[in-house]
């Protein structure tokens, strides 16, 4: 595997339609609206919580981001709404509130299936136009999804490369996936959740924050048939999954397209992968429990979450 692996194959929209055919898994399950995460059923827990040995636990989810940038366009709100207001006779009490357009690039979320729709049909050929309105989502919602607790397997590029982070426009190729199950001795199977890590956010803090929906590592969509072939269920990044500039012709994101509306597969975008990179050098594996907690939103199209690997 090279950091610098060449040009970036272009794909067309025909070929695209084409992967989207082949990945599709449009009525294979009940409920639909969780999709491909009605592959983890509760023996997929069980082995799942076998993985536990020391009781690591390292958060995923970034730090509540209000202030603009580059990559934090449209910031989250926090402010305080009480400050010491007495509750006769005692105690006093402190309040605040949170806000966020959470589908961006800063708040670490949980994208459900109402996210993405490609040409005008959701996950299962909903029109969505029907299926998602002013009131919400209703088919979809994260609230479909519940908790979702499974085996993660971090694929840690740079540390396979020797290097701090993948530079913004770098594809992560199949040939690049299969590489990384040999070098840190792990696989993918069914039933599992597969976080990239690119090393964005070592990179911000070396060089600072910049537009990632100008440049940004991330899957290329022909590293999508070798996931769906091997049944995930869940699927993150430190970024949001996709490569930018996009190489498929007319399409910003078309591995989100892919994923959520041919795969049925819910996205976990913007994680802090660093300590992880870290906690797993440090125990020598790359699999670990995932525990994520997503907010009970009814017709929510996702949800803010910290998820949380457990080694």
């Amino acid at each position: 595997m090279s950091s610098d692996p060449g040009p970036v194959p272009r794909v067309s929209r025909q070929e695209f339609d084409a992967l989207f055919a082949e990945v599709r898994t449009w009525g294979r399950w009940e409920p639909a609206d969780r999709g491909a995460w009605n592959r983890v059923t509760p023996e997929h827990v069980r082995r799942a919580a076998a993985l536990v040995r020391d009781g690591t636990a390292v958060p995923l989810g970034r730090p509540w981001d209000t202030r603009p940038g580059p990559d934090n366009p449209r910031p989250a709100l926090h402010h305080m709404t009480d400050l010491g207001d007495v509750e006769p006779p005692e105690p006093s009490a402190h309040k605040d509130f949170l806000g966020a357009d959470y589908h961006g690039k800063a708040v670490s979320h949980l994208d459900a299936l109402s996210h993405i729709a490609y040409r005008g049909r959701l996950y299962g050929g909903r029109p969505a136009r029907g299926a998602v309105g002013a009131g919400g989502a209703r088919f979809g919602s994260v609230a479909a999804l519940g908790p979702l607790v499974t085996k993660g397997v971090l694929l840690d590029l740079p540390a396979v490369l020797g290097t701090g982070w993948l530079e913004p426009g770098r594809a992560v190729r199949a040939a690049d996936v299969l590489e990384a199950e040999r070098a840190l001795g792990t696989v993918i199977d069914e039933g599992c959740a597969v976080l990239l890590r690119t090393g964005r956010f070592r990179r911000r803090r070396e060089l600072g924050p910049w537009d990632l929906d100008a440049a940004s590592a991330g899957f290329h969509v022909d590293a999508v048939p070798l996931l769906a072939g091997r049944g995930v269920a869940l699927l993150g990044a430190d970024g949001d999954g996709d490569l930018r500039p996009s190489p498929v012709e007319g399409l910003h994101s078309p591995v989100h397209t892919l994923a959520i509306a041919a795969m049925g597969v819910p996205l976990l975008d913007n994680l802090d992968l660093e300590g992880l990179s870290t906690a797993c050098a440090g125990a020598g594996r790359h699999t670990f429990m995932l525990v994520v907690a997503p907010l009970d939103v009814p017709g929510g199209t996702g949800s803010p979450v910290n998820p949380v690997a457990v080694l």
